[in-house]
């Protein structure tokens, strides 16, 4: 029986004001996965689309880069739990582990995670990468996503 096609949606977005729309498709073409990987060049905009999908979600507290605590939580209007991950400054997966990231993952909540390839061997297999790129214009970006 031949492997599914994986399924993959590309956005174009001019400037920052298209972000909300963008997570809108980003959430509606994530379905029922809970595991969320982002990867991009450092400042291609994974927080800030992070901070936009939260704010879709009905998140009302800041959302800022989990750089130096590793994982950030937040809260939604209806209660579900969101946790923000950001890998960058992690030297291995046995530091990741200590955390608690596979519990995190787990745990059944939506987990957002920058520079996941620092953690490749404990990421579940059941993900949605989305890439991002700058475009041409200082604001415009390439977002694509795939389900793994």
């Amino acid at each position: 029986m031949p492997e599914p096609e994986a399924r993959q949606q590309t956005l174009s977005i001019a400037t920052k004001a298209d972000l909300p729309q963008a997570a809108a498709e980003l959430l509606s073409f994530i379905g029922q996965k809970k595991i969320i990987l982002f990867e991009g060049e450092m400042a291609a905009g994974k927080t800030t689309f992070i901070k936009a999908i939260c704010a879709q979600k009905g998140v009302q507290e800041p959302v800022s880069s989990p750089t130096f605590s590793l994982v950030n939580e937040y809260e939604t209007e209806d209660g579900e739990l969101i946790y923000h991950f950001d890998f960058y400054r992690v030297e291995n997966q046995a530091e990741a582990l200590d955390m608690g990231a596979l519990e995190y993952f787990s745990s059944g909540n939506l987990c957002l995670i920058e520079w996941p390839s620092k953690v490749a061997g404990l990421l579940p297999t059941d993900a949605v990468e989305v890439s991002i790129e700058t475009g041409e214009a200082e604001e415009a970006r390439i977002i694509s996503m795939r389900v793994l």
